[in-house]
């Protein structure tokens, strides 16, 4: 079926989101006493000085240069004025700070990078922020063991480097790698573009250093292989959004080099042929590492956004396919081609060389940013749905974008079933807003209804709580209200997240 848009990424003034200053309320348990206020963005001294002792100078930022650490990358999605920001360099100073967070029963914030975009590591109004980003030490690379273990704050893009020069690879790579934290990626269970062939970064995750609600410190799973003693709480951490502990510390295992990729790409006049044909390519026995899908409208705000990209403009669909497999990467793509053909494919394009398989995967990581300027604010979804439900998945969107009047530009992973919508909007005209999030609630209950999923990887945040009883239901979310509250029984890591 044709992919045309009732409405479309035309560039419009780029201008920002207002953001909006209102919180949700806090649990009671952060209610203000007598002694300490946790709500109020003017402290008292005495408190900050006791603070102050906590950490070494320079490592804690107050007043109006917190700005700087108020939200992640997220439109339209709630932020308030910390108390103060904690830079801890190690994990007995992450300890320090949340046993002093306790003691006064000051809610904590935990911030990587801030590239994500759900809210999750947005600032609540007189919390503490304590920001990972000098907890940035690569520990240990050991190729006998083929692990690696960093401090929470390192780039995932160092950390392949670093893997990368030992021979070994880190497969993990969410569209945001050279900015994003592994603690980041951790915390959200983050995917990326290989995980059709690979799998996402909890798959890779063997042991963590944590910080309970109350200070202490534990080390969660094994650096084995295989290890099953006590409950899974490694996996369960993974993915939590900082709710049940702070995750200072990761090791991950890793793999042996991958062969030199080689890559094709192919434009097509329908989705239905697209998909066809990607669904043959997964089917085979010749699997790929990469499949990647972008629509009409994406393609041509990539095109806008950045003219070095050069993609083929005026495709209903585009996809991307590569396969890093040793002694057959060659053949495998040669194969991929001829799939591609005989679907239907209008251009087809193979890349044995790095340069263009490089300039391809450049242009599909600037999806988001992409769509997001040219329309100057979106709300970004990460649904997920069964590879057989992605066709009914594409027509309901073109539907609720035709609806709704409002534009919904749609790229991803196909090979694995996440893709995401992007619902673009001018948030200076107050009935486009009010579009945006019908379709952005419309969006997930499609999914939800062909059996898929909120969430794949971008996590829930403030953004989708909203949706979750359509989800989990009320019994399923109880539960995971009661295992948060054996983490964090006075609700002070990073509270109104997640759940």
């Amino acid at each position: 079926m044709p992919s045309a848009e009732s409405e479309t990424f035309a560039p419009r003034d780029p201008a920002r989101l207002t953001r909006c200053d209102r919180l949700p309320p806090l649990p009671a348990a952060h209610t203000p006493t007598a002694e300490a206020s946790v709500t109020t963005t003017a402290p008292k001294p005495t408190l900050l000085d006791a603070l102050a002792e906590v950490l070494p100078a320079g490592q804690l930022i107050t007043g109006e240069k917190t700005g700087g650490y108020l939200r992640d990358q997220s439109d339209s999605t709630a932020a308030g004025v910390p108390f103060a920001v904690a830079l801890p360099v190690n994990t007995e100073q992450v300890a320090a700070v949340v046993a002093f967070a306790a003691a006064h029963r000051i809610p904590i914030v935990p911030q990587g990078a801030r590239t994500g975009l759900a809210g999750g590591a947005n600032a609540i109004e007189g919390s503490i922020v304590l920001s990972t980003t000098r907890l940035n030490k690569i520990v240990s690379v050991d190729a006998e063991d083929q692990t690696a273990t960093v401090q929470a704050g390192v780039r995932t893009y160092a950390l392949a480097r670093a893997a990368a020069a030992v021979g070994l690879f880190y497969p993990p790579d969410p569209g945001s790698w050279k900015g994003s934290t592994v603690g980041g990626n951790v915390a959200t269970n983050a995917g990326g573009m290989l995980c059709v062939k690979y799998g996402v970064t909890g798959n890779f995750v063997r042991q963590l250093t944590v910080v309970l609600a109350d200070g202490s410190i534990v080390r969660t799973g094994q650096r084995t292989i295989k290890g099953v003693t006590g409950y899974d709480l490694t996996s369960l951490l993974v993915g939590s959004e900082g709710t049940l502990g702070i995750i200072t510390e990761i090791t991950v295992g890793l793999l042996p080099a991958p062969a030199p990729a080689s890559g094709v790409s192919a434009t097509f006049a329908g989705t239905e042929a697209a998909l066809a044909a990607a669904a043959l390519i997964v089917a085979s026995n010749r699997r790929p590492s990469i499949l990647e899908y972008l629509d009409g409208p994406s393609i041509t705000a990539i095109n806008a956004f950045d003219p070095e990209s050069k993609l083929p403009a005026g495709a209903a669909a585009l996809l991307l396919v590569q396969s890093d497999q040793a002694g057959q990467a060659h053949d495998d793509v040669e194969e991929y081609a001829a799939i591609l053909r005989a679907e239907g494919a209008t251009e087809v394009l193979v890349a044995h060389d790095p340069a263009h398989l490089d300039q391809l995967m450049t242009a599909r990581r600037l999806l988001q940013p992409a769509l997001q300027a040219a329309r100057g604010s979106s709300l970004n979804e990460d649904i997920t749905v069964p590879r057989s439900q992605l066709q009914a998945l594409l027509t309901g969107l073109t539907e609720i974008s035709r609806d709704l009047s409002i534009p919904i530009g749609t790229g991803g992973h196909l090979g694995d079933g996440n893709l995401h919508p992007m619902i673009g909007f001018d948030a200076g005209n107050p009935a486009e807003v009010e579009a945006a999030h019908e379709a952005f609630a419309r969006v997930i209950r499609l999914a939800i209804s062909l059996g898929g999923s909120a969430s794949g990887e971008h996590g829930i945040g403030m953004l989708k709580q909203a949706h979750l009883d359509d989800e989990l239901g009320p019994i399923l979310r109880d539960l995971q209200r009661r295992v948060k509250a054996a983490f964090d029984p006075d609700s002070l890591l990073n509270p109104g997240k997640k759940l």
